[in-house]
């Protein structure tokens, strides 16, 4: 089976540097085949024949001794994956108009409600939820008015990875 794992908080300023060919490597050591990343935040796509639970804590095991740090990290199966990205209206992008960002999240807040947890102003951020994500769309006039900046700040925040809509889409398109 087709898996993505979703490393949080790697390689962001100077704080949990992380090559990524020692990552793929690292897989790689766990028997995991056809291992490739893709840019440098921490994407790992890779097959196994274990289940998703079991892989979770194989990797985050040996992510701890192979960087001497932890990683929140969450594995998502192909069809996860790919029924988020359907999820996305195909007009939102990221281009100089409107910003759109996939929060891929953990467990703890995987529910429609967390939405309402959040410190956006829902009137400038269309706003959606899918099983596994929450998905927003903003004109970047009103970037600022939306309150999105102040996302990175909340509780919340730790228990979810985001990734923006391109790498969201080309992941899903990798498996």
């Amino acid at each position: 089976m087709k898996y993505v794992a979703l490393l949080r908080g790697i390689n962001v300023g100077n704080n949990k540097r992380i090559d990524m060919k020692q990552l793929k490597k690292m897989f790689e050591s766990i028997s995991y085949k056809n291992v490739s990343t893709y840019i440098n935040s921490g994407n790992v796509i890779f097959e196994s024949d274990r289940i998703p639970t079991e892989i979770c804590i194989e990797i985050k095991i040996n992510l701890s001794k192979e960087f001497n740090f932890e990683i929140p990290t969450l594995v998502k199966t192909e069809q996860e994956i790919k029924k988020i990205v359907q999820a996305i209206p195909n007009e939102w992008e990221n281009n100089s108009i409107q910003r759109t960002d996939v929060a891929y999240l953990f467990p703890e807040v995987d529910f429609k409600e967390t939405i309402n947890l959040l410190p956006m102003n829902k009137e400038f951020v269309d706003i959606r939820y899918i099983d596994g994500a929450i998905i927003w769309n903003v004109n970047k006039d009103n970037y600022n008015k939306s309150q999105l900046n102040k996302l990175t700040g909340h509780k919340l925040y730790k228990l979810m990875t985001v990734r923006n809509v391109n790498t969201a889409r080309y992941l899903s398109n990798c498996l």
